[in-house]
């Protein structure tokens, strides 16, 4: 009961109220998060999936179906010199770089998100004297600013033999 009393004669004093408020307000503004969905202008990318699993070399293709985020909207390009999105092939560092199209008008600022799908027609062995191999492949993308995302990796898949 004293204590009670005791804090009450505390905040009959308008400075000390003033301050502590001031603190409170100034300590639950520093802790909150950001939640600005548009403010990251960096593309994200998630692997949905690559398929098939297993490959005969030079025969089967890859089909990575990838979905994107693009916060401010320049994902994308209509040049087609210009490559935006690359594969690497983790076992030997080779890149396959491709084009994703312009997916929204020059000038406008609106968050983008969908899937792409994107073909790798072949695939070889790297060391013939096996049967099969296996290989993982890495994705990034980069959009009209020069924002790199983030690299996904695939997980693995089989490699045989024509």
């Amino acid at each position: 009961m004293m204590k009670i009393y005791s804090l009450l004669k505390v905040f009959k004093r308008p400075s000390i109220l003033l301050l502590l408020i001031g603190i409170g307000i100034l300590g639950t503004s520093g802790c909150q998060k950001d939640d600005d969905p548009f403010a990251n202008k960096v593309p994200t990318i998630e692997l949905l999936s690559l398929t098939p699993q297993m490959v005969v070399e030079f025969n089967d293709s890859l089909v990575f179906n990838i979905k994107y985020r693009d916060n401010d909207g320049d994902l994308g390009e209509n040049n087609p010199s210009v490559k935006n999105l690359f594969i690497t092939d983790n076992r030997i560092g080779i890149v396959y770089d491709y084009r994703i199209q312009q997916l929204a008008p020059s000038g406008s600022a609106i968050a983008i998100e969908g899937t792409l799908q994107v073909v790798l027609n072949s695939v070889a062995r790297t060391d013939t004297s096996l049967a099969q191999e296996t290989a993982t492949f890495s994705v990034y993308v980069k959009d009209r600013a020069g924002n790199k995302s983030n690299v996904v990796t695939s997980g693995v898949i089989t490699i045989k033999a024509q």
